[in-house]
């Protein structure tokens, strides 16, 4: 199977993500238009019409029959998978950067942007009562030890906490019954922390940093495990669900690309050794930046979204994934 490229955004992609299944993938972009796409060949699926601006973020329910989304018009969205229409709307007085479901799909938990002096916030709600279970305010920024804007963020294990990586480049693990501040800090990376994924299990937690470099990190004690390095900004980084691998993909920053080529630029997907940290593979196919990748759940396949607005689908060859034993 060769690989597919997806055209169906206008301006770069921000976020992509698979369905648990595997045979949806949902894609946003600095358009105003998420979409929802068939993994097996490419074909489009849809479009949640409605943002007045860039989309930040995108996520699926486990069930895949609803979709919550993020933008720059100061609304968090929720959505009908199969008919596209909005079911809720909750407005903020910023850029909503960030929205993710738990794993239960009872809850969704999305964070705002501080701008025009307006704090940023983070919020946690119940979408049975629509009632906030979680709510942070960074009103008093210098007592904080989150004292910088939510780049990243995610559900911790079971539902009982949230984690989010900063701008500062901290990790801070929350409790939903502690509102002041974070249970656990730590600062894994120099600056700001582009995107956190689990491996299958969350029992791990990959960053991405402007800094260079990703973090593998324990989810439950957030220790740092390993560091893989590279020579550009890292904006996305995935797991194999199914090999000791992992993805990372970003390059040369998106102001600087027109004025080098394709080969200075870095933009192709690089493949480290999850123990080892060493970089053993690249996929070339973007003509800008990868600013989002994810492992298919089979792990037979990953897609990449880039900064030139095309989302591509790329299969693995056989040997990639079968084992062959000889006695």
């Amino acid at each position: 199977m060769k690989p597919i490229a997806l055209h169906g955004h206008e301006r770069a992609i921000t976020k992509i993500c698979y369905n648990r299944d595997g045979d949806l993938l949902f894609s946003s972009a600095k358009d105003s238009s998420p979409n929802v796409w068939f993994s097996i060949n490419g074909e489009r699926l849809g479009t949640f019409e409605g943002h007045q601006g860039a989309v930040w973020s995108i996520d699926c329910k486990w069930d895949s029959t609803k979709v919550v989304t993020a933008a720059a018009d100061n609304t968090c969205r929720l959505w009908d998978c199969e008919t596209g229409k909005e079911l809720a709307k909750w407005e903020t007085k910023t850029v909503v950067r960030t929205a993710s479901f738990s794993y239960s799909g009872k809850m969704i938990f999305f964070t705002t942007d501080q701008a025009m002096k307006y704090p940023f916030e983070m919020n946690a709600i119940d979408l049975s009562s629509n009632d906030k279970i979680f709510t942070y305010v960074n009103e008093d920024e210098t007592t904080s030890a989150a004292k910088e804007k939510p780049s990243a963020s995610l559900w911790g294990p079971l539902d009982e906490s949230l984690i989010t990586g900063h701008e500062n480049g901290k990790v801070c693990k929350w409790d939903l019954r502690n509102t002041e501040e974070p249970s656990f800090t730590i600062n894994p990376h120099k600056l700001t922390i582009n995107d956190m994924q689990y491996n299958k299990d969350q029992t791990m937690i990959i960053t991405a940093s402007k800094d260079h470099t990703a973090k593998l990190i324990d989810s439950d004690r957030l220790e740092i495990l390993k560091t893989y390095k590279t020579g550009r900004p890292v904006n996305s980084a995935a797991i194999s669900p199914i090999r000791d691998h992992v993805v990372l993909g970003g390059g040369q920053e998106a102001m600087s690309v027109t004025t080098t080529d394709v080969r200075h630029g870095q933009f192709q997907a690089r493949f480290f050794h999850l123990i080892f940290e060493e970089e053993f593979a690249g996929v070339k196919g973007h003509f800008g930046p990868i600013n989002s990748l994810a492992f298919h759940p089979d792990g037979k396949s990953f897609s990449t979204g880039g900064e030139d607005g095309f989302v591509r689908i790329q299969p693995f060859d056989q040997d990639y994934y079968d084992f062959k034993f000889e006695y």
